[in-house]
């Protein structure tokens, strides 16, 4: 499919508005060119929201939400499903566009949306077990349980990366357990969102209940400062970087909110030296260059044995040598641009400064301007392992390679950074696998075994420690973080016994 074919697929205008609630709105901010990182071509453009579009999104939220909380929940599942079903028929065009407007190739940004069917899909199921428990009273004739309710409209704040699938992870979830939503996507991908959108238009158009998905596009001052000081804005979940979340979980806390935060990653494998090096080329070479570098997955930090130290970084010098580059469209591309000039300057910098840390290039390290300002090259360095650059994560791709020697040292230099998301260990020894699982091995929200860092199911819950934020989403039981518990205890009996024997009266 040709540009303009996608755009006319998925009803994107020349100028869109960015207002969405119940239906789309004039929107009044300023106008905002989405660009195409790949060529540097205006896609479309988008009208913004101001403050006052933002307070009528929300209006509609709080309104729809009275209604759509009371519809029992596999009615709510059932509306998923048929927006599982419409994400089905446009998978082809919106991953298209997730690669025009972002940059990532071809397959990653179907993928994505096969992402948000898969979602869709676990969210149907959950609509029929958000389960409480029944607890034991020690009171007679007393009966104890506990039961979940919805929390009201929730904000959503997401990133360039994945511009859809984060969203999906949140709306389809929080809108089974009767939430509304209210979406403020990346201003660097607003067209992916306005695509959503109407496709979920053309799911709840009619029912009544088109306002549990919203959407306000706008800068963080016009949006989402608003967003995170709003009371009314019970729950907000925002992935981004830890700056970023800083900012919002201070906000939210102060108005006594709640708050997903899924920041950055800084990610790292270990290697021994009884791993099978196949694997770990295969894996660590998607988790560094996959999206090229910019997801919060990605792998930063490859942290090998000394023992297969200089094979390892052989083997990934060759195997980052037949990365191919270019336009994301093109089959048989395997990394495409960076999101934008900033983030290719940051990468460009963190790579001088980590040179004057003892870092050594072992490959790339170059911008690529022949094919563009936002292209680059893949870069591997070597770095010892107190350089202080090591804390920092640049979203781009650049792969540090770090020696050790024995588990103890390799774990204390994995766990050494402030943050905590994905972690991985490759060996065939089940004693440093068991090690590096428990309590005294990896510090992250997730921890894999001979796999990479990238490419999480969606049936596990996601989300990181320490700085990473420690908020989850998508599956296990993330579901109850779109919910508020009630504990209830009903007296069946004739007598008033109090808790814990005490006698009053």
């Amino acid at each position: 499919m040709d540009t303009a074919q996608v755009l006319e697929a998925l009803g994107i205008a020349p100028v869109n508005s960015g207002v969405y609630a119940s239906g789309w709105k004039e929107a009044h901010g300023r106008e905002l060119q989405s660009v195409n990182p790949a060529t540097g071509e205006v896609i479309a453009t988008v009208v913004r929201a101001t403050g006052d579009d933002y307070e009528l999104v929300v209006q509609d939220s709080l309104a729809t939400f009275e209604r759509w909380k009371t519809l029992p929940a596999p009615e709510r599942g059932r509306y998923v499903r048929q927006i599982g079903d419409a994400l089905r028929a446009k998978k082809e065009a919106l991953g298209a566009l997730v690669t025009m407007e972002m940059g990532k190739i071809l397959p990653e940004g179907e993928g994505e949306v096969q992402e948000m069917i898969d979602i869709a899909d676990f969210a149907v199921g959950l609509s029929r077990q958000l389960y409480g428990v029944t607890m034991a009273s020690e009171r007679p004739r007393h009966r104890m349980y506990e039961q979940w309710h919805p929390l009201g409209p929730v904000g959503i704040i997401t990133s360039f990366n994945f511009p859809t699938a984060v969203w999906s992870w949140n709306s389809l979830i929080a809108s089974v357990c009767g939430d509304t939503n209210i979406w403020k996507p990346s201003s660097s991908t607003p067209l992916t969102a306005i695509a959503v959108t109407n496709i979920v238009h053309s799911v709840m158009e009619g029912s009544g209940f088109e306002g549990v998905f919203n959407l306000a596009i706008g800068s963080g001052s016009d949006v989402g400062d608003l967003m995170v000081k709003d009371h009314r804005v019970p729950l907000v979940s925002a992935t981004g970087s830890c700056d970023m979340g800083y900012k919002v979980g201070t906000e939210v806390a102060k108005r006594l909110g709640r708050s997903i935060l899924e920041l950055g990653g800084n990610n790292a494998i270990i290697v021994m030296d009884d791993a099978d090096l196949e694997l770990v080329v295969r894996a660590a070479l998607f988790a560094a260059v996959g999206t090229a570098g910019q997801r919060c997955t990605s792998l930063r930090r490859l942290i090998v044995q000394r023992g297969v130290f200089d094979e390892v970084a052989r083997r990934m010098v060759d195997a980052y040598a037949q990365v191919t580059i270019g336009d994301p469209l093109e089959e048989g591309i395997l990394m495409g641009p960076l999101v934008d000039e900033a983030a290719v300057h940051n990468m460009m910098t963190a790579i001088d400064v980590a040179k004057s840390q003892g870092g050594e290039v072992l490959y790339g390290g170059n911008r690529l301007e022949d094919l563009g300002p936002t292209y680059v090259e893949p870069t591997i360095m070597k770095m010892p392992a107190d350089a202080e650059i090591l804390q920092e994560e640049t979203f781009a791709p650049l792969l540090y390679l770090i020696e050790f020697d024995d588990l103890d040292e390799a774990i204390g230099i994995h766990n050494g950074v402030r943050q905590g998301l994905s972690s991985a260990i490759f060996t065939d020894s089940v004693k440093a696998a068991e090690r590096f699982l428990s309590v005294e091995g990896s510090d992250c929200g997730i921890a894999n075994v001979n796999i990479g860092t990238s490419g999480a199911e969606i049936g596990g819950a996601f989300g990181g420690e320490k700085e990473t934020g420690g908020g989850r989403e998508a599956g296990s039981d993330a579901w109850k973080a779109y919910m508020r518990r009630q504990t209830v205890t009903i007296n069946w009996g004739d007598e008033l016994p109090l808790a814990q024997g005490i006698e009053f009266g």
